[in-house]
């Protein structure tokens, strides 16, 4: 016997007793009830069959809250538009146009969509243009220039393919007796996550163009590709007037854009900042505690099998390597590089 069952028979055990005795009274107080629950029995009875001794919900039904769907329309189309607003101005702005809801609705309606975060609407806003190749209004270019300032400060830079953009910077490695303090110049791919460093005595505008020259160039040349763009910070070792800034003035030859960081932004090369933190934590850790250097060149010998290791060896969580090394994804990805630059892409040396 379920519970249901046990419900039912015992109203129908009042009834039936009170029968038995012809006393509804005595029935009563002999089962402890009142007389007043035996007359409800009797009127579900009548009303409801058997059924209506069943136990019923007391909860009352909940009415829909939300606000009409016009109105959610409204602000997801408004959001789309001024994508940086936050709910209170948006609730504001949308009572100006006759369309009244609250701030707290306003954010309920982005919960439901995971809209809360500005960075989320602007991400909407990014698939939206992508999707439309419409004339964007005023206030979604602007929102879009924002919104990839902020990935640019969070060291999330726009890269379509191998070569569009090589981060570089300076790293203070640190002072060892008998060589004197070590710079290390640091650079990387940030579409495949390909690094490259180089190890100096000073930090100069000569090491700067040096590091290109002698790792980074040679390394595209086997791929007949030129780096199309170098993103540094505002150091004087790579800033100044072209006609007697070495760095400048071998951008110029080499045909490469320049591009700097926002003023104390370090996170805006976020891509080589943690480059140097890997190369910090993996190996410099390890080898001065493991050998005494006695010269940089002894350094550098160890540092290049790393960043060898790194680049062919380790797998990479980089959101386009995922999974794969730095090597593997630039070398999958090289058509990428003539289907943007529009110019004839030449065999590699590696397939020949």
């Amino acid at each position: 016997m379920n519970q249901e069952q046990y419900i039912i028979k015992r109203k129908l055990n009042i009834v039936e007793l009170s029968e038995t005795l012809g006393n509804i009274s005595e029935a009563c107080r002999h089962l402890g009830v009142s007389r007043r629950h035996y007359y409800d029995i009797k009127d579900a009875i009548k009303s409801d069959g058997i059924e209506g001794l069943l136990e019923k919900s007391r909860k009352k039904p909940r009415v829909g809250n939300r606000v009409a769907p016009e109105v959610e329309n409204a602000l997801l189309n408004y959001c789309l538009e001024y994508s940086t607003h936050g709910q209170t101005r948006a609730s504001n702005e949308l009572a100006r146009r006759g369309i009244n809801v609250s701030p707290g609705g306003v954010r309920s309606i982005w919960l439901r969509h995971s809209l809360e975060k500005k960075a989320q609407r602007l991400k909407r806003l990014e698939k939206w243009a992508a999707e439309n190749t419409g004339i964007h209004a005023d206030s979604q270019i602007h929102a879009l220039e924002e919104a990839k300032l902020d990935k640019q400060e969070h060291g999330e830079i726009e890269a379509p393919h191998p070569g569009f953009v090589v981060g570089q910077d300076t790293y203070y490695v640190g002072y060892i007796k008998g060589i004197g303090k070590i710079y290390q110049q640091t650079g990387i791919d940030v579409y495949s996550n390909v690094g490259f460093a180089k190890l100096y005595t000073d930090k100069t505008a000569i090491t700067a163009a040096d590091f290109l020259n002698d790792k980074v160039l040679p390394f595209f040349d086997k791929y007949k590709l030129v780096p199309l763009k170098i993103l540094t910070d505002r150091g004087r070792e790579y800033c100044g007037s072209q006609e007697n800034h070495p760095f400048q003035l071998f951008l110029y030859l080499n045909e490469i854009e320049h591009s700097k960081t926002r003023p104390r932004r370090p996170q805006s090369n976020g891509s080589t900042e943690r480059l140097n933190q890997t190369v910090q934590n993996e190996f410099y850790a390890l080898a001065f505690r493991k050998t005494l250097y006695t010269s940089i060149e002894e350094i550098q010998r160890d540092l290049d099998a790393f960043m060898a290791s790194y680049n062919e060896n380790r797998t990479n969580q980089g959101k386009n390597c995922k999974g794969r090394t730095p090597k593997e994804t630039f070398e999958a990805n090289i058509e990428l590089y003539s289907q943007h630059v529009h110019q004839p892409l030449a065999k590699p040396e590696y397939l020949n």
